[in-house]
């Protein structure tokens, strides 16, 4: 072996042994006749030392070695006189007797430290030398341990995991798919599958009741932070249960990887929060609940008064930001241009603060009295030293926008630790939204979601009130995951696809299999599926997903490391029976 000994794991107890380490160079100092070498691998980094006095050939070739050369290394392990209480093994270092080149290096690209020089695309570019940085390891090695504590508190759960298929069909509904040419079969395509919805339906009308794959999923959809085209998630099915049994489940497994990871107790249940409530209190379905500033509405309180900005508007809807009264003229401007912004699409800001002395300031003095201010400061509870930021316009998009504008406010107060953490159920989603471009109805989690029992009468007669039997689980902010009760009866599953706007002949031609299936006794069944990249960067208190992936895309989709994707050579379309045509420039 080229080591017995990692860079890691030597301690002041095993001083006076012989040892031999290896890896790459992180740092090489020579100061006058001494020369200290921090030698690194994925364990740790050791101290090395070559004494120009004792060992002058072995102290000159030390000094000709680069950042990054392959090295192995032997020597006495002794207490080190400037101890370095920052890493593991500071109290050490091994006075060198030998080394051995076992490659050279070019000079990297960036520093491989935790906070290297190189940016995001150049790291991305060579993300073989940033999976050397010790951050990025320890978010695989947090990956690792994740995955499998999840398998092992499954099958401690009676679930079975089981591998789907890769190669599918395709289905539209939903994100776009990406393709796969058949060879085999001309003019034929496989898809790469969204999630393995249907196979996992199909396992519990073959009687295997628990279920659970940590499985790739693929959607061909625009990127963004929480985003990649290929992913993780940690899917689960479950036979003969309804909505609480499910929950119940995967809230033990979310609390479990907590304490296991954080050593966080959530003694509690997660609190809970229809959709609707949701919507009304926080303007989103995945709300950041560490910390308050709940909407409150206005409308009747607003309108009436002359200010056309109000009177037109179907709601004005406000937030109260605790000791936010001291805010500059410059500070409300930019919150103002914040909202402005296209990513917001607010047209503007009311502010209203109550100073310290119960006196009031705001932006709207001209059209409202210092008592009607003041009644909106009681029902907001607004008190002396608070703001509150005001939006009016249509209701939905109105609160999506507050919605934005809480968060950066929870940004700028510091409200959002990563340290601390708030999950939550989201329960009765719509069954179905409707899409104005299109005229009609799409599911708004998929065509297989049960429609709550109490709400099926309505299917036809109030289609856009029909609750789900579908659940969220939310963790500051981000949708973990998210599942539902399937349809298992046909007659229903087919009135489902009939509301989609799916004729007969469109249903079975997609999905006949699974409708074949259900003929033979399908038992009542449903999921969850948690995003597993997500619960990883989340534990780990990364904004981002792709930090937890070790060869992710950039937010084109491209992996900017082997220049994929790439044209294919004109034979393999030719095998493929493919013919490129150029997209017209206007598209």
């Amino acid at each position: 072996m080229y080591r017995n000994k990692t860079c890691g794991e030597l301690r002041l107890e095993d001083k006076g042994k012989e040892v031999t380490i290896a890896g790459w160079v992180q740092k090489n100092r020579k100061m006058g006749g001494m020369n200290f070498l921090d030698l690194r691998d994925r364990y740790g980094v050791t101290q090395v030392v070559f004494n120009s006095s004792e060992n002058p050939d072995l102290f000159h070739d030390a000094n000709s070695l680069g950042r990054e050369y392959v090295m192995q290394i032997s020597g006495k392990v002794e207490e080190r006189e400037n101890k370095n209480k920052n890493i593991p093994t500071g109290d050490i270092e091994i006075i060198a007797d030998s080394l051995k080149i076992l490659n050279k290096s070019e000079v990297p690209p960036f520093t491989i430290e935790d906070n290297s020089d190189g940016g995001d695309d150049l790291r991305m570019k060579y993300r073989y030398l940033d999976l050397r940085r010790p951050g990025v390891r320890k978010n695989l090695e947090l990956r690792h341990k994740m995955a499998f504590e999840i398998r092992r508190y499954l099958d401690s759960k009676g679930f079975l995991e089981i591998e789907t298929p890769i190669l599918v069909k395709s289905t539209p509904e939903g994100a776009r798919d990406f393709v796969v040419p058949s060879r085999m079969n001309p003019g034929e395509f496989y898809a790469l599958p969204q999630s393995p919805q249907l196979f996992k339906q199909l396992l519990m009308v073959s009687g295997f009741d628990r279920y659970f794959q940590i499985a790739k999923c693929f959607r061909d959809e625009d990127l963004r932070a929480d985003r990649q085209p290929e992913f993780t998630q940690i899917d689960c099915e479950m036979s003969f249960v309804q909505q609480e049994d499910v929950i119940d489940m995967f809230e033990g497994l979310v609390k479990h990887i907590f304490k296991y990871v954080k050593n966080i107790d959530f003694t509690e249940p997660f609190p809970r929060l229809t959709w609707k409530e949701a919507m009304e209190k926080y303007g989103s379905d995945k709300p950041d609940i560490r910390f308050g500033m709940e909407f409150v509405e206005i409308t009747d309180l607003a309108k009436g008064k002359g200010f056309s900005v109000v009177d037109d508007a179907e709601i004005v809807v406000g937030i109260t930001v605790p000791g936010a009264a001291n805010y500059t003229r410059k500070q409300i401007d930019e919150l103002t241009e914040f909202v402005k912004r296209p990513q917001v699409g607010a047209k503007g800001l009311i502010w209203v603060k109550i100073e310290a002395d119960g006196s009031v300031k705001s932006s709207v003095g001209k059209f409202y009295t210092e008592d009607q201010l003041k009644e909106w400061a009681h029902k907001m509870g607004a008190k002396p030293g608070d703001m509150m930021l005001i939006m009016t316009g249509e209701a939905m998009k109105t609160r999506k926008q507050l919605n934005e504008l809480r968060l950066e406010m929870g940004n700028r107060l510091g409200l959002r630790d990563k340290n601390v953490f708030a999950p939550l159920w989201v329960i009765d989603f719509p069954l179905f939204e409707w899409d104005e471009e299109t005229q009609r109805y799409y599911a708004m989690h998929h065509p297989f979601t049960s429609p709550n029992p109490d709400d099926i009468p309505k299917l036809r007669t109030d289609t856009g009130n029909v609750r789900a039997t579908a659940y969220d689980i939310v963790v500051n902010g981000n949708e973990l995951g998210g599942g539902s009760i399937r349809i298992h009866d046909p007659e229903l599953q087919n009135e489902m696809f009939s509301l989609l706007g799916f004729t007969p002949e469109k249903a079975k031609e997609q999905f006949g299999f699974l409708m074949d299936a259900f003929r033979y006794g399908a038992p009542p069944h449903g999921g969850l599926a948690l995003g597993f990249d997500r619960f990883v960067s989340i534990l780990a208190g990364l904004d981002s997903i792709r930090d937890v992936i070790a060869f992710p895309k950039n937010n084109s989709g491209r992996d900017v490391m082997n220049e994929s994707p790439s044209p294919l050579d004109p034979e393999q379309l030719v095998e493929l029976n493919l013919e490129i045509k150029t997209p017209s420039k206007d598209k």
